[in-house]
């Protein structure tokens, strides 16, 4: 007999795809408010969502922009590897980056919702833990050459069962991290948001039927399949192709090169990273399963940029790239520095379609989260581990300068820590927060935007740090003639002696008190012949402090403005 075909009307397909979004929403409250991770509930690296029953991402919460398309593939490998085996009060969990993820630091928590007799959907949260062991605080170490130096995974295991956690699991965390007070309390954080969004699901499901609120799924991602479809068809048919370099791996400098082919076809696209090297020696890999989140972070951009996520919008989307390069790095391949790697992921997709929709799209930017970790004890001799993203400088576009102080590509809607809680929870003094005008931006008809600059100074008897900062070396690239952005940098200065030794990707370097760490961050490309800009900005940015009349000479060819 066959299945009865069911519609929902209207009216309640909005109110459902509403709740879904309160869900997510209500998903990230819980979590902001009762973690314990700074870098959770002050950044909010993290995200919430929702998939079907089928492992589809339905609905998501903002937060870490990457964790957009790795929802639903690290739901289906659990889904695999517990087949049949779940049951209502489950909780599974992965930080394998070989099974969706993307490292080791960031815990999938994962709950299946029952209704009427079957799973109607799943409810997970990815957060970044400060730390889950490895060879040095905060489970990142900038030169590993292995994901064993990478801490704890927990590849596609039960975490919890009837709603309690199994105590052999809790002992395996405790024993593995350096701050299991702060892990456990994050994992329950995590928990929280499942259930709560487990009690909407059903409060949902009570009210509407598990049937119809199958169909409101269906007619959401049918839906935004179609839109996006649209979106593709309308652009011309063809090849677009994109270059770029990766400074380093961490292990060496030597320049990585990397490529991209995008292929537009009947309201298709294919992105294609064959021709990428071998994975590197270094962490800044990403596995296959994040270059597919970099690749649809900008797909959407592309096709619904303030839409809320969902995975129909990616289903006119391939993405092909072979097995063991820099984009899809296997066991046991280091991919601790991830984001370093998918965010050039990113970029190439950016620039190859920068030409083709300028209106979505700028010039280069800073790339890089230009991630600092500074480790040490407090005066009471507590540990503490500091991990912080930076903003920096995006590039320009037709009609508008670049963004300044904007976090990168990969992070969506995250933050930097405030002055007042650094200085609050760590024993670091903040000297300076200040835009980067002194590094510049990339010229242009419209300019760049600028990065930053942010001053720490020790405050503890001494600490050990470390760094990945990419585009040290590289530049951001302009676009239609305009300038190179401006690079990223660390500088230590040292307390007795006052010398400054800058880095890019710093292994180790102990500090004590009294030193300067000095975070710079560049500035974006430019888009235009900077000739053509025109004299009011100049002396608007002049005016600013934005650039000097010295340099507004040298780069666009105007002598004489005044501030006037």
């Amino acid at each position: 007999m066959e299945q009865q075909v069911r519609t929902v009307d209207p009216v309640t397909q909005e109110i459902i795809q509403g709740k879904l979004l309160s869900m997510v929403d209500e998903m990230g409250i819980v979590m902001a408010r009762t973690s314990m991770s700074p870098v959770i509930y002050e950044v909010l690296d993290f995200a919430c969502g929702i998939c079907t029953r089928d492992c589809d991402l339905i609905a998501q919460t903002n937060g870490i922009t990457l964790f957009t398309g790795t929802f639903a593939t690290q739901v289906r490998s659990l889904v695999e590897r517990f087949a049949d085996d779940m049951a209502p009060g489950d909780v599974l969990v992965t930080n394998d980056p070989y099974a969706g993820g993307t490292h080791s630091c960031d815990l999938a928590i994962m709950r299946p919702i029952f209704a009427e007799g079957r799973i109607i959907a799943f409810a997970i949260n990815v957060a970044h833990w400060l730390d889950v062991g490895g060879a040095v605080p905060g489970s990142l170490p900038p030169d590993a050459n292995s994901v064993f130096q990478e801490g704890l995974r927990l590849p596609c295991v039960r975490i919890a069962r009837d709603d309690k956690l199994l105590p052999d699991m809790v002992r395996i965390i405790s024993e593995n991290v350096r701050l299991p007070e702060v892990a456990l309390g994050d994992l329950n954080a995590q928990l929280a948001t499942v259930r709560i969004a487990e009690r909407r699901m059903l409060e949902m499901v009570e009210k509407y039927g598990a049937a119809t609120i199958q169909d409101a799924f269906d007619h959401l991602l049918d839906v935004s399949e179609r839109r996006s479809q649209d979106v593709i068809a309308a652009l011309p048919d063809g090849i677009y192709e994109a270059t770029d370099i990766i400074d380093g791996d961490g292990i060496t400098t030597n320049p990585i090169e990397v490529r991209v082919a995008i292929r537009i076809e009947g309201g298709r696209m294919e992105v294609d990273f064959t021709g990428c090297p071998p994975a590197a020696a270094g962490p800044i890999n990403c596995a296959r399963g994040a270059l597919s989140s970099a690749v649809k972070t900008i797909f959407k951009a592309l096709v619904a940029p303030q839409e809320p996520s969902n995975e129909g919008w990616f289903r006119p989307l391939s993405v092909i790239a072979p097995d063991g390069t820099v984009f899809t790095a296997q066991k046991p391949s280091p991919t601790g520095w991830y984001y370093e790697g998918s965010v050039h992921a990113s970029e190439l997709v950016w620039k190859a379609l920068a030409p083709l929709m300028p209106e979505r799209f700028s010039a280069g930017s800073y790339s890089s989260l230009c991630v600092t970790y500074i480790n040490g004890r407090t005066a009471d001799g507590e540990e503490f581990i500091h991990i912080e993203p930076q903003h920096g400088g995006w590039g320009g576009a037709p009609g508008r300068d670049g963004a300044s102080a904007v976090i990168a590509l990969t992070d969506g809607d995250t933050y930097n820590y405030s002055v007042e809680l650094i200085e609050a929870k760590f024993p670091l003094h903040v000297r300076r927060y200040a835009l980067n005008v002194e590094s510049g931006a990339g010229a242009g008809q419209w300019r760049g935007g600028f990065g930053v600059v942010r001053e720490y100074e020790i405050l503890s008897g001494e600490a050990d740090i470390h760094s990945g900062f990419g585009r040290s070396r590289t530049p951001p690239w302009g676009m239609d003639g305009g300038g190179a952005g401006s690079l990223n940098r660390l500088d230590v200065v040292d307390k007795d002696t006052a010398n400054t030794t800058s880095y890019g990707r710093l292994s180790h370097r102990r500090v004590v008190k009294g030193d300067l760490l000095r975070i710079a961050t560049g500035g974006g490309g430019g888009w235009g012949d900077p000739i053509k800009r025109s004299k009011d900005a100049i002396a608007e940015d002049i005016r600013d402090g934005y650039i000097s009349a010295e340099r507004a000479a040298s780069e666009y060819n105007h002598r004489g403005m005044t501030t006037k």
